[in-house]
């Protein structure tokens, strides 16, 4: 994936400015798929380019000022079907908790202790997040979801809505499998006499 699958994705439910799509790539699309301002903002440009998207000024404050609003074009929704019918190339993942993990005789008394805590907090924050999201969206109070179904047919909103549900869904089962993770290391660092105080962690 990429991120202009990502904001073709966001922008398949109608038009935008470049304001709007940071905006609600941050309370959608940003919680599976994280990309700073700094990113976004130039690859709609280039998308623009390429013919992904198309654009015009629109209003913007009172004094005759304008703001440019994106919409996907044909050729857009094509490269966005693509990705979607082409399988994911998976790539051998980098992840630095676990290469940490694996050389912790290395770390100081303590620190080994420290960086799992920080690791069970880290998935705790995420999976409350997804439930959030979770919550928002089969309550209907997601205000990204909203405007999704108000662009496609009744008829189509209970599987648009289940396959966001879906997604998170698989963010809570990470979450509780590296938090059942770190809490072994922890286990693990109490039997061999290396945990500084009482597990805390729940």
């Amino acid at each position: 994936m990429s991120l202009r699958s990502a904001l073709l994705a966001l922008l398949s439910s109608g038009p935008m400015t470049g304001y709007d799509v940071v905006k609600q790539f941050s309370t959608s699309v940003g919680h599976v798929w994280h990309a700073p301002d700094s990113q976004i903002y130039p690859e709609l440009r280039r998308m623009h380019s390429e013919g992904l998207l198309s654009s015009r000024p629109v209003p913007w404050g009172s004094r005759g000022a304008t703001k440019t609003e994106y919409s996907i074009t044909p050729d857009g929704e094509r490269a966005l079907r693509h990705w979607q019918n082409e399988p994911e190339g998976y790539v051998r993942e980098r992840d630095a908790a676990h290469l940490r993990a694996a050389y912790f005789e290395w770390a100081a008394p303590g620190a080994a202790a420290t960086q799992l805590r920080a690791h069970i907090e880290h998935f705790r924050d995420q999976r409350a997040q997804a439930l959030e999201q979770i919550a928002a969206i089969e309550n209907r109070t997601s205000r990204t979801l909203a405007r999704r179904l108000a662009a496609n047919p009744e008829d189509q909103w209970e599987r648009i809505s289940r396959f966001k549900v879906f997604a998170y869904e698989g963010q809570v089962a990470r979450a509780d499998q590296e938090i059942a993770w770190a809490k072994r290391g922890l286990r693990l660092l109490e039997e061999l006499g290396e945990l500084d105080g009482p597990d805390e962690s729940g």
